[in-house]
């Protein structure tokens, strides 16, 4: 998937946070009284379903674990051999140019390093039935739905995802190089975030922190393109301002990137057609086979004929092809065009973007995106 970059956001927030301060109180790292609120919240939400609680409960173990595995900055960097030493400089001049070039938030946010040796901190499930595009929403206290369901565990993901499926659904798990916690906690960096190059770690960097810059409940296509846009963005920027010689490869990542999309977007507009049109299922399900396969072919002739033969994205084609794959693609693609074309309308100043954005509303659930930036500009005048 495109730069990785998944948000990993649950609205369990609530009750692990209420758990981790208790295991802070029992090693004697906090005070008692500082998560006596926090323990009546975990308390009540004790009270759930039994499934519910042990997604729960692998939450807070996954979550506590790299909390508690956090090592301040300075001493990781002081210990750290090449290339780590390098990466870990790079992330807090990242973390300053977010702040003052990009008017993201500052916090305690990747301030502290986790030395994680699996390949990702976190897997998602995503679902959707077999002839819709719409993934399955899971709804919790706190921030409302998400369209997946997000796990610290690899296999644990994969058995829901089988449970999923045993009730006709169509799935897909995918690994998770970083996630947000929207500034409840002080996010750590992780190798995974690393690993691919300088204008990745930037845009990978800059798009978390900016769900602590504007988050709205139950509309995750909004959020992530949302944080989509300020990452590309600020990639950008920070490779003009730091390693212009890095910009044509990075340019030319994001013109694969948009021709990946755009096929996407044919065959998308194809099945939503056919599960629209009406026909029998069978009949659908033979003509939504054709539909993929002519993804297939279009895939092979793009990689022939516009990306000499590199198998850009071919790990998402290795596996088969179906609606929920399509719904997480979506969940950090759908919304991009509209609040691109808006930050066009803000002259591309991203203060303006934010204060346009601050005065959304919302129908349904789904945030309407403003189509003009005057707003912004009586305001920020104000």
């Amino acid at each position: 998937m495109p730069g990785a970059r998944w948000w990993f956001f649950n609205a369990w927030l609530y009750y692990r946070k209420a758990m981790i301060y208790t295991a802070l109180v029992i090693t004697n790292t906090i005070p008692i009284y500082a998560a006596n609120r926090l323990l009546l919240l975990s308390m009540a939400l004790l009270l759930s379903s039994c499934s519910t609680m042990s997604y729960y409960s692998q939450s807070i173990v996954g979550h506590g674990k790299l909390m508690l595995a956090r090592v301040p900055l300075d001493k990781a960097i002081e210990s750290a051999d090449e290339p780590l030493k390098s990466q870990l400089l790079l992330s807090r001049l990242l973390r300053t140019f977010a702040i003052d070039h990009l008017g993201l938030p500052s916090s305690q946010s990747y301030t502290r390093y986790v030395p994680l040796a699996r390949e990702f901190p976190v897997w998602t499930v995503v679902a959707a039935s077999k002839f819709s595009l719409t993934p399955r929403q899971w709804c919790y206290p706190v921030i409302g739905c998400a369209s997946y369901r997000g796990y610290f565990d690899k296999a644990a993901a994969h058995r829901f995802a089988r449970q999923l499926r045993s009730q006709g659904l169509e799935t897909h798990v995918g690994g998770v190089p970083a996630y947000s916690t929207l500034g409840w906690f002080a996010d750590p960096l992780l190798p995974s975030m690393m690993r691919y190059g300088e204008a990745e770690f930037a845009e990978t960097l800059f798009h978390e922190i900016a769900h602590q810059q504007l988050y709205i409940n139950g509309d995750s296509d909004f959020n992530e393109a949302f944080a989509t846009i300020v990452g590309e963005t600020g990639a950008l920027r920070w490779l003009q301002a730091n390693n212009p010689a890095a910009l044509p490869a990075y340019r030319n990542k994001q013109l694969i990137q948009q021709q990946f999309f755009s096929l996407i977007e044919k065959t998308k507009q194809a099945l939503q057609a056919l599960y629209h049109s009406g026909k029998p299922k069978l009949e659908m399900l033979i003509e939504k086979q054709l539909v993929m396969k002519q993804l297939d072919e279009e895939y092979e002739r793009l990689k022939t004929e516009q990306w000499n033969g590199q198998g850009w994205y071919q790990s998402w084609f290795d596996e088969p092809l179906n609606n929920a794959k399509f719904a997480a693609l979506s969940t950090y693609r759908q919304r991009v065009p509209e609040l691109r074309a808006l930050l066009d309308q803000c002259d591309q100043s991203l203060p303006r973007f934010y204060i346009a954005l601050a005065l959304l509303t919302q129908d349904y659930q789904k945030v309407i995106v403003p189509t003009s930036c005057h707003h912004s500009d009586v305001t920020s005048a104000s």
